[in-house]
């Protein structure tokens, strides 16, 4: 008989995304959702975790998202609570309101190009805005959306 040493997953950060998108496409199968990925800001969250339940903490977080989740992408808000707190998660945000909104709202408009293949009218109908509008913000935030096409 001998042991094998598995790090926990707290030293694997690059082991998280790759078990969360095997445990995305799993549970979205068993439960009949039409979920195709998880949100960068969701990544990040999930990435910055100390996971101290290690794997089967994160396959619950995932199932849980999995269920609570009314699109096909896990948001930050899907995720538990206690990944969406910044002292949890260790990611205490700083800065002011409109330099966090604009964060936000830079994400938003990268993940629904990714969604979109970087097709602005798509991406702009995914956020129910205009295609001007979208490309108002592309240009403010210097968005490169072509990066995005499949």
């Amino acid at each position: 008989m001998f042991s094998i040493f598995a790090p926990p997953l707290r030293e694997r950060k690059p082991d998280v995304l790759i078990l969360a998108e095997h445990f995305v496409q799993k549970y979205a199968a068993e439960y009949g959702k039409q979920i195709k990925r998880i949100s960068t800001p969701a990544i990040d969250m999930l990435t910055s975790y100390h996971w101290p339940g290690n794997v089967r903490e994160l396959e619950n977080a995932i199932m849980r998202s999995i269920l609570v989740c009314d699109e096909n992408v896990i948001h930050g808000h899907h995720l538990p609570p206690t990944l969406q707190t910044a002292e949890a998660s260790n990611t205490v945000t700083e800065g002011s309101l409109a330099n966090l909104v604009a964060a936000f709202e830079r994400d938003l408009i990268e993940d629904s190009l990714k969604t979109a293949g970087g097709s602005r009218a798509k991406a702009a109908r995914l956020l129910q805005t205009t295609e001007r509008i979208l490309g108002y913000r592309i240009r403010q935030y210097g968005i490169d959306s072509r990066r995005f096409r499949r």
